[in-house]
């Protein structure tokens, strides 16, 4: 009689089991399978290989690439890294036995190592441009361990993509181009690449964040992954879970050198558009409005009268651009272009570069408080240099004026100096900021205060005439120039004003 009893105990706990096991083979069963995706585009990755003479190599521009690690796309340096890295073994053991006096290039070349993917059976191939960058030659290795010399097609350091090209009489695998604007936060994804040199290694994660702006990166919106990402991976794809590509990784985030967990592509969507222009005529044309912008934070938002933190507040206007024959203004705040909304601005210069030059688009400003609709003919975005000298900071400044509520010193600039400094007309040094409201909007000693409340200050007198004018407990915008550029502050006026 006690055996049946046994039996039901025994099938209870079983079933209790089962129970308590099935979350965790739900999950399992919804985990993504990717075997057979692997094998499907593998073969379409190549891995990429440089040479490059050291006396004939440029230097790469800042910026680009994966950081913390001498040339990036590979590893032809030892990177600083702290004792208790893991990285800290490998690299010493590749790289920290040479002798002191010996050459890290003992045979007189440099090499680096990336990835790359091919998109067409007749052999173009797409791999970052950091990776390419001061090459004498170009080595792109499939698969099957086949090795071809590769033509450059052309480059573009923008967005850093480099279009390549080899040379067979048979057709080769090629991956499928996906959409990157269908991307959404959270969804898998996959990379294969060339890590440290090891080829076709797989990793896997998610979509972390969607139109990351990355410094000194205006014209890319970044994938965010959490994908490792290691050198040796730039310019590999990032596939979605159809087998299609949607991005091509290019950086990643790092205090060691290797994969912290925040990698970034850049989508394929923008991909694809440099590469036509590169297969037309070897280079990339971008369109360009000629506006220095600012981000608007809640203070800025309540001192120009916006509902809320959006859009582009325009710091400058450069002189003869597109922006400046169109009416633009310094103080507007651009809510929306050619239709677009602009959340942050950050989302405007990938916008402008898009849009076809000599096409004209309506762009939505708020003015004064008021929202106004200005037409601008788009121009061609100048080369660096240009763009450089266009946009050069008019520097600082010396009779003094004491603001006792703002808690800061003016200074009024000499003719002399403002010639010597090209500052033009307009603007007084800030010569000191003790504790109070100017110095808890962010003025410091050395900015140049170009405007307040949105009336330019030329002179100390204008600047105390527009003072008298300030609402006690208003917060107004000031605009400062600063180390090389214009930045819009907000200042709480203080209840009780001395005049």
């Amino acid at each position: 009689m006690k055996l049946p009893v046994m039996l039901n105990r025994s099938l209870l706990l079983h079933l209790l089991l089962v129970v308590l096991m099935l979350p965790a083979l739900t999950r399992a069963e919804h985990l993504p399978d990717f075997r057979a995706l692997v094998k499907a585009n593998g073969q379409a990755v190549v891995n990429i290989s440089t040479k490059s003479d050291p006396a004939k190599a440029a230097n790469p521009p800042k910026g680009h690439g994966l950081p913390g690690v001498p040339g990036a796309p590979g590893f032809p340096g030892m990177p600083d890294m702290p004792d208790d890295s893991p990285l800290k073994d490998f690299f010493e053991h590749f790289f920290g036995d040479r002798d002191p006096g010996q050459s890290p290039h003992p045979f007189g070349e440099q090499s680096s190592l990336g990835s790359g993917f091919i998109i067409s059976e007749d052999g173009y191939v797409i791999s970052n441009e950091h990776v390419v960058r001061g090459a004498d030659e170009v080595i792109v290795r499939l698969s099957d361990r086949r090795e071809f010399v590769a033509t450059l097609v052309g480059t573009d350091d923008r967005s850093d993509i480099a279009l390549l090209k080899i040379e067979t009489d048979e057709s080769l695998p090629f991956l499928e181009i996906g959409d990157s604007s269908k991307l959404e936060q959270g969804e898998w994804v996959f990379a294969i690449g060339s890590p440290f040199g090891f080829d076709y290694t797989v990793t896997q994660g998610i979509v972390s964040a969607l139109g990351r702006s990355l410094p000194n990166e205006n014209y890319v919106p970044f994938i965010q992954t959490d994908v490792a990402i290691n050198p040796g991976n730039s310019g590999g794809p990032l596939f979605n879970l159809d087998g299609k590509v949607v991005g091509v990784n290019s950086q990643i985030f790092s205090r060691t050198g290797g994969f912290m967990g925040l990698s970034f592509a850049i989508p394929i969507n923008m991909v694809m558009e440099v590469v036509a222009q590169l297969q037309d005529s070897g280079s990339v044309r971008r369109g360009w409005l000629g506006v220095l912008i600012q981000d608007v934070d809640q203070q800025l938002a309540e001192s120009f009268d916006l509902d809320r933190p959006r859009g582009a507040l325009v710091s400058r206007v450069l002189d003869d651009s597109p922006a400046e024959a169109a009416g633009f203004e310094v103080g507007d705040i651009i809510l929306t272009f050619n239709n677009n909304p602009i959340p942050k601005s950050s989302d405007l210069p990938p916008i402008v570069g898009r849009t076809p030059i000599g096409e004209p688009v309506p762009v939505m400003v708020l003015r004064g408080g008021t929202e106004t609709e200005i037409q601008v003919t788009i121009g061609e975005l100048p080369d660096e240099e240009s763009l450089a000298s266009a946009t050069e900071a008019q520097g600082p400044d010396s009779g003094t004026y004491r603001d006792v509520d703002l808690a800061m010193t003016l200074a009024q600039l000499s003719a002399e100096e403002r010639i010597e400094l090209d500052l033009g007309p307009g603007g007084v040094l800030v010569q000191d900021v003790a504790d109070g409201p100017a110095f808890a909007a962010g003025l410091r000693p050395g900015d140049i205060l170009l405007q307040l409340n949105g009336q330019g200050i030329s002179t100390l007198n204008a600047y105390a005439e527009v003072r008298k004018g300030l609402e006690p407990g208003s917060r107004v915008p000031a605009l400062v120039q600063r180390r090389g550029g214009p930045l819009f502050m907000a200042i709480k006026v203080p209840e009780a004003q001395v005049d």
